[in-house]
């Protein structure tokens, strides 16, 4: 670690320490949740896609062992956009941190911090996010299906579309009194320019032409169940939409940018998740391992991260995992996808590492379930 590193890293130390004597806090103000933002901030790497959307049609499918296995009231960590609010919505932390090495993310994510803050409900959410008309007859008992055909089938408003942007951006800038960028501006008019264009159709890698076919859509994911046939994704009903939504109002979903493998974000998360007297109750890691063990020792310095965190013996990885890399019967997933969950304990797998038995990316999938 260089020593502007060490340094930057100390500061964050004497700053979260001086909430010691503190519990999670229920609200941040405003000002605290951007000195997070930028305090914990690494440099933006690079992402083989935008990856505005998820492409994982079984995330719901591990949380009902998800949820019977971890302790409630902890600290959510995860990376990517939208699945998380699905996860938060089941575990209900009191804080999440979402951390992703491109900064855009970030960015999208305060787009969602806004549409969340504006909207009433999901209908209103709905409408503010793929800017369409709100269609007469959706209301609180609306099922999740119900209410993504009903906007598949309303025409773009590009007149919307422009009031809808300037209230995200004026929310943020005005009503936060974020100092956002002009770069930063610019590229929430691109991430949010693809929710306008595609609308309820939007897929993963939509700006990759011909390879958008093979994704599910944003209303497939929404409308996609667990295991046993129950709807959980934050859309699904008004419950898992509040739950967001409060914990949006009170700053308490925080996007980072940040590198798995650097040596600012993830361990001062730790620290500030320590200095607060709390654990990580689980961490979406999705399929970021697979390019760790591409990259030489990438790996390795993750898990040296992951090994400064808070943890308990319930702490759990969330993972995503391709049948293309190991496939998995015994696991049960969507049949509309290609890929499957995995829950991991992170105190085994620490343990593992430690003895040195993960040598390999399937080293570490043998200890999912």
């Amino acid at each position: 670690m260089s020593i502007r590193c060490q340094s930057a890293l100390a500061l964050l130390v004497a700053v979260s320490a001086t909430a010691a004597a503190q519990e999670i806090p229920s609200r941040l103000a405003d000002t605290t949740y951007w000195r997070l933002v930028t305090e914990l901030f690494e440099p933006s790497g690079n992402f083989p896609s935008d990856n505005l959307l998820s492409n994982e049609t079984s995330l719901q499918y591990v949380i009902p062992a998800l949820t019977a296995s971890t302790k409630s009231g902890g600290v959510y960590v995860g990376v990517a956009p939208e699945q998380n609010f699905t996860y938060l919505a089941a575990l209900k932390p009191k804080i999440a941190f979402i951390v992703d090495i491109r900064h855009d993310n970030s960015l999208l994510l305060l787009v969602y911090k806004a549409l969340f803050e504006l909207s009433a409900d999901r209908a209103e959410f709905t409408s503010r996010l793929f800017s369409r008309p709100r269609p007469a007859g959706l209301d609180s008992t609306s099922t999740v299906e119900q209410l993504m055909q009903a906007y598949v089938a309303v025409p773009k408003d590009s007149l919307l579309s422009t009031r809808n942007l300037a209230a995200v951006k004026d929310h943020l800038q005005k009503v936060h009194g974020f100092p956002l960028t002009k770069d930063e501006l610019a590229s929430i008019d691109y991430v949010y320019s693809w929710f306008f264009h595609a609308g309820p159709d939007l897929s993963y890698n939509m700006n990759m032409g011909g390879y958008r076919s093979r994704y599910p859509t944003y209303a497939m994911l929404m409308a996609e169940t667990d295991a046993t046939g129950a709807h959980r994704s934050y859309l699904a009903n008004e419950s898992n939409f509040r739950v967001v939504k409060e914990m949006e109002g009170k700053n308490l979903i925080i996007g980072l940018t940040g590198d798995f493998t650097g040596p600012k974000a993830l361990r001062a998360v730790g620290g500030y998740v320590r200095d607060h007297h709390a654990t990580i109750t689980a961490f979406y890691v999705s399929n970021v391992e697979f390019y760790l063990f591409r990259q030489g020792d990438d790996w390795k310095r993750f898990y040296d991260n992951v090994a400064t965190l808070p943890l308990d013996s319930s702490s759990t990885f969330i993972r995503s995992l391709s049948q293309s890399y190991g496939f998995r019967p015994e696991v049960p997933r969507s049949p509309n996808g290609t890929q499957l969950e995995l829950l991991c304990s992170m105190q085994t797998l620490l343990k593992a590492y430690s003895d040195g038995k993960i040598m390999s990316y399937m080293d570490m999938i043998d200890l999912s379930k």
